[in-house]
């Protein structure tokens, strides 16, 4: 095959990503011919390494931690929703130019509405954390109609911040009686570290999501004993690829075999 075309995801660590299978599977199903490999950045190479793809004629990347921010300031131009997010994760290369966006949004409210059935409109949503995971989120929920949202993090004035910069009356600090959706955006899950929220915001309706994925975290675990559905992040990490395989190729990819293929291995 001639003139493949060219993508990757840059991160450190990399070695873990499952992004190359999906887009594999993507570009099989869609008939794509191109290419996606991991690669590790140095953690001060971001830049260098972006245009070392550039030079080497890649069209695209991916972008995870912890390179988020310090994609979003390579960018020439932005979507409105990295703008908003304040984030970027997907990269698109036009000549010299780098176009930014971020489906992190997109692909968590994709996975809870036609994967998990579960819907948004009108639900009280409490968001754990306020850093790079959260802001590329809450706009997103806000958009898909909730009641309100609630964010929560273990420094109160990063929560206070995010809610700010949200300008939206409909988002408090302040954790008020049980909800119907808990989303995990913080990192605990990597320490195996315990939330400091109480079981009272879990009833037997409750949607307990956290956005890791393949393993069974203590967010998971209070959730899943306090009588809550829970949900990992795999399908929002397959389904925001699904965006970012739209952006670069045009066709929208089937996502359920791709979640279905990734949780029987």
């Amino acid at each position: 095959m001639n003139n493949i075309d060219k993508y990757a995801v840059l991160g450190n660590p990399i070695a873990h990503s499952k992004s190359p299978q999906i887009h594999a599977a993507f570009a099989k199903q869609t008939n794509q011919n191109m290419s996606y490999e991991a690669i590790l950045a140095p953690l001060d190479g971001l830049e260098a390494t972006v245009r070392d793809l550039i030079a080497g004629g890649y069209r695209g990347a991916n972008v995870t931690v912890p390179f988020k921010f310090e994609a979003f300031a390579l960018c020439d131009e932005l979507t409105e929703r990295a703008k908003t997010a304040g984030a970027v994760n997907t990269l698109t290369f036009t000549g010299q130019k780098i176009y930014g966006d971020n489906t992190d949004g997109v692909g968590l409210i994709n996975d809870i509405h036609s994967n998990l059935g579960y819907a948004l409109e009108g639900a009280q949503i409490l968001l754990l954390g306020a850093g790079g995971a959260a802001q590329g989120v809450a706009e997103s929920l806000i958009k898909a109609g909730v009641a309100n949202m609630t964010i929560w993090n273990r420094t109160q004035e990063k929560a206070q911040a995010l809610a700010q910069k949200m300008a939206n009356k409909n988002v408090t600090t302040s954790i008020a009686g049980s909800m119907d959706v808990v989303i995990n955006a913080t990192s605990t899950g990597l320490s195996g570290e315990k939330i400091a929220i109480d079981d009272s915001v879990f009833t037997h309706k409750t949607l307990a999501y956290d956005m890791m994925y393949g393993r069974e975290t203590p967010f998971m675990a209070q959730a899943r004993a306090a009588g809550a559905m829970v949900s990992d992040g795999l399908g929002m990490l397959v389904e925001q690829a699904a965006e970012a395989f739209f952006i670069w190729r045009g066709v929208r990819p089937e996502t359920k075999s791709v979640i279905e293929m990734l949780r029987s291995h």
